[in-house]
C-alpha cells in the first residue's frame, strides 16, 4: 500500500495528520521552503518533533523547495546538517543547487525532487535519477495515463498529489506574483495572484485561473495499482482541522477500499472551491475546472470533531507484543516487543500468594491491553502464570507503563548519521569580453530585414516554426547562428514529434537547442545536439550553474528573479546570458484561457489580453504550437540604457526577447539597442533585477 504523505505546517497540524493516520508528513523550517506564510518549525524544536513522529512509525520529509541564493547556501548547509543529525527522512527540493549542496553535507538522506522541479515526463524522471534523487513528485496536471506510463519505466518512486489546491500554472514556471508583487513563488512567498478576479479585454468579476482542488479520493485503487509509492495531501496553509479531517477520510479510503457519500460532503464542507476537480487526471482540461472558494461560514461540529481527534489524544497505531511471567518466588517479568522488532524489558515485585482471588491470565491479559495514552496498540498478549498467586493491579499497570516509556524513547532515538562540511563551489568569474547580442522571436515575420543584417550571435526560434518552413531556416542557418526553442512542457505523448523534428535540425545546419526543462537534456544530447538552458531551468545560484554544466548544458540563461548584484557574484563556469528586453512570461498553463472563454483557441492573436482590477494588461500567447497558454507581463522589461553597467556582469549575452512585437516595434528595439534607448515607466519596468524578491 502507499504511504499516505499530508502536510503538517504547525504543531498541531502534525499531531492532526499523525493522530488521524498518516504514514508521512513534510514540513518546513526557516525560510528554505515553499510555505513561508505556515507556521512552520524551528531548528530547536525539529529533534523533538523527529521523535514523536519517528516514535509513531511516522516518516518526516524536510521542505528545503526553494530557490537559494549564494549568500544563503552556509545558511542551508546548517539546516540541511542539523535535520540530518535530528533524523530526517528526506530532503525535498526545488533548486539543483541545493540537490549539490544536500547531496555533500548529508550524503545518506535521500533527496525528492518538488513538484517546483516541473517533472512532466519519464525523462525528466530518469534525469533526477542520475542526479541521486530517489523519488519524484510528478506535476500536478498529468493524467492518469500519464502516471501510468512513467511508473512502468520509473527507476525510482513516484509520489502523486491526490488532493488539495491546484495552482494555475506549472509548478516551478509561475513568475506572476513576483514581477507584479516582488512576492516569488519559488521562493515561497506567493501571493496567489491566480485566485483574483480578471477579465478578458476588459476587467469583469470572473476567475479565470482560480482552478478547484483536485480530489482524487475515488482513484486510489487504481493509483495504488499502479505502484504510486506515496499519495500526497496539499495544505500546509490550511487549519489543523482540515489536515485532520482530509487525512482521516483518505486513511480510511485506503484502508476499507470505498469511499461513502457522507466522506465526499466531509471534504467538501472543511474546504473546497465550489467543489473539485479530476480533470487533469483523465486528460481534460475546460471552464468546468474553475472554482472560488465561498465563504458560507464554518460547520461547527465537524471543526470540534476535528479538533478532538488530536487535542489532547493520542492515537494508538504501533502494534506490540506483551511477554509476562508470573511466577512464585520470582519478581514478576514483563516484556514489550514493537513492529520494528525493539524489545524491552522491566522486572516488578515478587507475586504474593492468593488470599481471596487468584491472578488469572483474563484478567492479567486485560491489565496490558490497557495502552490507552500512549501510541500503542496492544496486538497479543503471552504469559506464563502459575495458579493461586496474586499481584495488585497497579503494579501490572506501573510495569505496562514502564516497559511502553522505555520502547516509545527507543523508537524515537536517532542513528548516527553522516554529515559533511560542504566544499565551496570553484569561482569562475565569467567572460572578460562585452556580452554579445542574442535574440528570440515567436513568428516568422519577427525575424526583419534589420534583425537580419544585424546577425545576433544567436537566434532563438521555436522548433515548431523552423518545422512549418524548413528551407527558409535551412538558408538562415548558412548566414546565422540559429538554435531551436523547446517547448518547456514536453509530455511522454508529444515526445515521439519532437524526437523527429530534432533528427531534422543538424541537416538543416542547426547544433544547437535551448531547453527548458530537465526532460529534454537527454533526448537533446543524444542527438548529438548543443544543449543551452532556458529561463525555465531557473539558474539562482552557482552551484546550480555548477550542475547544469555537470550534466553537459553549453550555455546558461541566468533566473529573472536575481538581482544585477547577484548575476555579478555569481560564478559561471558556463557562457551566461541574461534577458534584458521584453514581455517575461508570468505563467504557463495547461489549460488553453482562450478555448475556456468562447470555446475556441484564438489565443495566436496579439489582442488576446486578461485585465485585472488596476488595468494592467497581460497579454496571451501559445506555447509554442501546443494548446497551452503563456501568460506574458504587460510592462516590457527595459534595461537598453543600462549596457555599460550590463557590461560589468560578467556575461556572456544580453537576450532581447520579442513575443507580441510587431516587425516595426521590433526595429524600433533594435535601433536603441545599437544606439541606445531610454527608459519608459509607463510602459516599461526595470524586473527584479534591481528590486530583488522577498
Amino acid at each position: 500500500m502507499p504511504e499516505l504523505l499530508c502536510p503538517a505546517g504547525s504543531t498541531d497540524a502534525l499531531r492532526a495528520a499523525v493522530c488521524n493516520g498518516a504514514d508521512a508528513v513534510y514540513l518546513g523550517v526557516q525560510d528554505f521552503n515553499a510555505r513561508h506564510g505556515a507556521r512552520n518549525f524551528t531548528m530547536e524544536e525539529l529533534p523533538e518533533v523527529l521523535r514523536y513522529c519517528h516514535a509513531r512509525s511516522v516518516k518526516v520529509y524536510l521542505t528545503l523547495n526553494t530557490l537559494v541564493s549564494d549568500r544563503e547556501m552556509d545558511a542551508a548547509a546548517r539546516v540541511i546538517a542539523g535535520a540530518a543529525a535530528a533524523g530526517v527522512d528526506a530532503f525535498i527540493v526545488q533548486d539543483l543547487g541545493m540537490v549539490s549542496l544536500c547531496r555533500q553535507v548529508a550524503p545518506t538522506v535521500p533527496i525528492h525532487a518538488s513538484t517546483q522541479m516541473s517533472i512532466h515526463s519519464l525523462e525528466g524522471v530518469r534525469q533526477a535519477a542520475q542526479l541521486g534523487i530517489t523519488r519524484a513528485v510528478l506535476a500536478r496536471e498529468l493524467s492518469g495515463e500519464d502516471m501510468a506510463y512513467i511508473l512502468r519505466n520509473s527507476p525510482i518512486e513516484i509520489e502523486v498529489f491526490v488532493h488539495g489546491a491546484f495552482c494555475m500554472c506549472y509548478s516551478g514556471q509561475c513568475y506572476m506574483s513576483a514581477l507584479i508583487g516582488r512576492r516569488s513563488g519559488n521562493r515561497g512567498q506567493c501571493a496567489q495572484p491566480c485566485r483574483l478576479p480578471y477579465g478578458y479585454d476588459r476587467f469583469e468579476e470572473k476567475y479565470p485561473l482560480s482552478l478547484k482542488d483536485n480530489c482524487l479520493i475515488r482513484q486510489l485503487r487504481e493509483l495504488t495499482s499502479l505502484g504510486v509509492a506515496s499519495l500526497k495531501i496539499e495544505g500546509r496553509m490550511k487549519r489543523p482541522e482540515y489536515v485532520a479531517v482530509v487525512t482521516d477520510i483518505y486513511r480510511r479510503a485506503l484502508d476499507e477500499g470505498m469511499v461513502t457519500p457522507e466522506a465526499l460532503q466531509m471534504l467538501e464542507a472543511v474546504f473546497s472551491r465550489q467543489g473539485f476537480t479530476q480533470d487533469y487526471y483523465y486528460h481534460k482540461t475546460g471552464p468546468q475546472m474553475f472554482g472560488t472558494r465561498l465563504k458560507d461560514g464554518e460547520n461547527k461540529t465537524i471543526l470540534q470533531a476535528a479538533r478532538a481527534s488530536y487535542e489532547n489524544v493520542e492515537a494508538q497505531r504501533v502494534p506490540v507484543d506483551f511477554y509476562a511471567i508470573v511466577s512464585a518466588g520470582q519478581p514478576v517479568q514483563l516484556a514489550a516487543q514493537d513492529d520494528l522488532g525493539n524489545v524491552c524489558k522491566t522486572v516488578g515485585e515478587l507475586p504474593e500468594a492468593a488470599r481471596t482471588r487468584e491472578l488469572s491470565q483474563e484478567e492479567l491479559q486485560e491489565r496490558l491491553r490497557k495502552t490507552g495514552g500512549t501510541p500503542f496498540y496492544c496486538r497479543s498478549v503471552r504469559c506464563v502464570l502459575d495458579r493461586n498467586l496474586s499481584l495488585p493491579a497497579a503494579e501490572i499497570n506501573r510495569l505496562r507503563r514502564e516497559v511502553l516509556t522505555q520502547l516509545l524513547a527507543l523508537r524515537g532515538r536517532t542513528g548516527e548519521v553522516e554529515t559533511h562540511r560542504p566544499e565551496a563551489p570553484q569561482k569562475f568569474s565569467g567572460s572578460r569580453k562585452p556580452p554579445v547580442l542574442t535574440v528570440s522571436i515567436t513568428r516568422t515575420e519577427q525575424i526583419t530585414p534589420r534583425l537580419r543584417k544585424l546577425k545576433p550571435a544567436l537566434l532563438y526560434v521555436p522548433i515548431h516554426l523552423i518545422m512549418e518552413e524548413p528551407n527558409f531556416y535551412a538558408a538562415l542557418a548558412r548566414e546565422q547562428a540559429l538554435a531551436a526553442v523547446l517547448p518547456r512542457v514536453l509530455r511522454d505523448h508529444e515526445t515521439p514529434a519532437l524526437l523527429a523534428q530534432l533528427l531534422r535540425l543538424r541537416p538543416m545546419g542547426i547544433t544547437r537547442v535551448l531547453v527548458g526543462n530537465l526532460g529534454q537534456v537527454e533526448l537533446c544530447r543524444a542527438r548529438d545536439l548543443e544543449v543551452s538552458g532556458d529561463f525555465g531551468m531557473n539558474v539562482f545560484n552557482s552551484r546550480s550553474m555548477a550542475m547544469q554544466k555537470k550534466l553537459g548544458f553549453a550555455s546558461a540563461t541566468v533566473s529573472f528573479e536575481m538581482t544585477l548584484p547577484q548575476i555579478r557574484d555569481l560564478s559561471k563556469p558556463l557562457p551566461a546570458e541574461m534577458i534584458v528586453y521584453g514581455r517575461l512570461p508570468l505563467m504557463i498553463t495547461e489549460n488553453c484561457l482562450m478555448k475556456n472563454r468562447s470555446g475556441i483557441c484564438s489565443c495566436q492573436t496579439d489582442t488576446t489580453r486578461l485585465i485585472d482590477r488596476i488595468g494592467e494588461e497581460f497579454p496571451i500567447i501559445k506555447d509554442g504550437n501546443t494548446c497551452r497558454s503563456v501568460i506574458l507581463n504587460g510592462k516590457k522589461l527595459y534595461l537598453l540604457d543600462k549596457k555599460d553597467e550590463l557590461r560589468k556582469l560578467g556575461l556572456w549575452a544580453l537576450r532581447l526577447s520579442f513575443t507580441t512585437e510587431n516587425p516595426a516595434e521590433i526595429d524600433g528595439i533594435l535601433a536603441q539597442w545599437q544606439s541606445g534607448g531610454q527608459f519608459e515607466p509607463g510602459s516599461g519596468t526595470r524586473g527584479l533585477y534591481l528590486r530583488g524578491v522577498e
